[in-house]
């Protein structure tokens, strides 16, 4: 097996003069420079005591040097550990304590704020957003680093940390082969290559825009269009000259709205992929009259890279997430026995392949306790797959609302009040109910300018939900609340509306 690092270094010899980044405005980058700087930051990494096994923590700002650091770190043996650039310094005191980083590298204008981390088992460097920083200076006077250190499939590569919604962070340990394998399954599954462009507007603290839009593009030889944030119309602008954009929900909903998203306009691209969140099936059907475009979503997570695809050739279905990848099975089973359900009914999806990771960083236990017996991964997603073999996603176990010994899936009446005159999107969540244990409660952002009444809309759910499904509660609200990659945060919800039915009658 060929590290993901190897992979590039090989593509990087074939590609050359290549420009791997391009930025608006600044210098391109190519192929053989973006190598030479990977090598001197690996030299600069072994100067500061990173050896094999090592832990190296960035929180930074989104450029090419921060992408010459990742792959640098995978050269040297250690292990990549991105944080998020919004984390603050107690929650980087729990992962600094959690992971014992030999580095830490952040932001120069940050140095104020952790130099005093600084000790004789953790060095403090840093990297800005224009290739400034210390760790800069010290690579621009190094030399360049040509040899890489052997890693196997099983050794880990980076450890990221989950959300950490329903207790404290867990580290997910992603090894060489988790990262090389699921490269190589989307480099086939979207038939990306050479030849294309790749928009490149996420964020690089997380796995969608780090291990899978760059490391598909370091390995390919494939161009990133390389972009600091997300601005719909600069978007629209470069698609005469791309081919791909991998984004978010919320990417899709930004661009629909420029009246600049035309057929025209998205001509020269091949392919949008959405993925991190659910999208809207509006925004799908949106999207296609608009630009003759079928969106295709995927399913993956922290802990396995991506899972399942919707087809590059087939039909690419609203609300479904596709079929697993190459080498990469997908099972449904029954949240409380573990045995397989039958075909188009809900139940856990479980997952099993080179993709899936290693386990939780230090927690033996919660590492056991998430995988069955023969090597599945419970995901903690609920989900179906019907006739047709399209996985689709019904939403997280710890989200499911029991509601007077009835199981009720939030999606199911999410879809019924989204399709709803004036209704823009919901978030269905349970609520503590002295009667029923949990209460139905629909969250309600309404279309701009659409007056919403709750009664018309609970007349509307009478004729197409079981009473027991039907919202016990609708508040109307002006967003939901949601994470840097679009997803809905519904431990928030919980939490805000948590006394909701204190004092209901019994």
């Amino acid at each position: 097996m060929q590290t993901i690092h190897e992979l590039f270094a090989q593509t990087a010899e074939l590609m050359q003069g290549k420009p791997l980044f391009e930025r608006p405005g600044k210098p391109a980058i190519s192929f053989a420079e973006a190598l030479v700087l990977v090598e001197r930051m690996a030299t600069v990494l072994g100067e500061l005591g990173v050896a094999p096994g090592d832990r190296v923590a960035v929180q930074v700002e989104k450029s090419p040097e921060a992408i010459a650091l990742y792959l640098a770190t995978l050269q040297v043996g250690g292990i990549y550990l991105p944080l998020n650039t919004a984390y603050t310094g107690a929650e980087l005191d729990y992962f600094i304590g959690d992971a014992t980083p030999r580095l830490l590298v952040c932001d120069p204008a940050q140095l104020g704020a952790h130099a005093a981390r600084a000790s004789a088992t953790l060095a403090v460097e840093t990297l800005g957003a224009n290739g400034d920083g210390s760790l800069a200076d010290r690579a621009a006077k190094a030399m360049p680093r040509e040899d890489s250190v052997p890693r196997d499939k099983d050794d880990p590569a980076a450890i990221l940390y989950t959300s950490g919604t329903t207790g404290r962070s867990k580290g997910a340990v992603l090894t060489h082969g988790n990262l090389a394998s699921n490269a190589e399954a989307l480099l086939d599954c979207w038939r990306f290559d050479a030849n294309d462009r790749l928009i490149h507007a996420l964020p690089i603290f997380h796995i969608h825009g780090l291990f899978v839009a760059v490391n598909m593009a370091v390995v390919s030889g494939a161009t990133m269009v390389f972009l600091t944030k997300f601005d719909a119309e600069e978007i629209i602008g470069l698609m005469d000259r791309g081919s791909v954009l991998m984004g978010v929900p919320t990417f899709y909903t930004r661009l629909i709205k420029s009246p600049n998203l035309t057929r025209e306009a998205t001509g020269n691209m091949r392919l949008f992929v959405s993925g991190s969140a659910p999208l809207l099936a509006e925004d799908h059907r949106a999207f296609e009259e608009r630009t003759g475009h079928i969106i295709l979503e995927r399913y993956g997570m922290t802990e396995t890279g991506m899972i399942a695809s919707n087809p590059y050739d087939d039909a690419r279905i609203p609300g479904a997430v596709g079929m697993g990848l190459p080498g990469v099975s997908v099972r449904i089973t029954d949240r409380k026995t573990g045995e397989a359900v039958p075909e188009g009914e809900i139940g856990l999806i479980e997952v099993k392949g080179p993709n899936v990771f290693q386990g939780y960083w230090n927690m033996p236990e919660k590492t056991a306790a998430e995988f069955r017996t023969d090597g599945y991964f419970i995901t903690g997603d609920l989900g179906t797959i019907a006739a047709d073999g399209y996985l689709r996603i019904v939403g997280r176990d710890k989200d499911l609302v029991i509601s007077g010994g009835y199981n009720v899936y939030p999606k199911e009446i999410e879809e019924v009040l989204d399709a709803l005159p004036g209704v823009l999107e919901s978030a269905v969540i349970g609520l503590p109910h002295p009667d029923l244990g949990e209460g139905v409660t629909a969250v309600i952002v309404p279309k701009p300018g659409a007056n919403l009444d709750i009664e018309t809309l609970r007349a509307a759910l009478s004729g197409q939900l079981a009473r027991f499904k039907q919202p016990k509660q609708m508040i109307l609200a002006d967003a939901l609340p949601r994470n840097v990659m679009g997803k809905v945060q519904k431990a928030e919800l919980r939490k805000t509306h948590a006394a909701l039915y204190q004092g209901a009658a019994a």
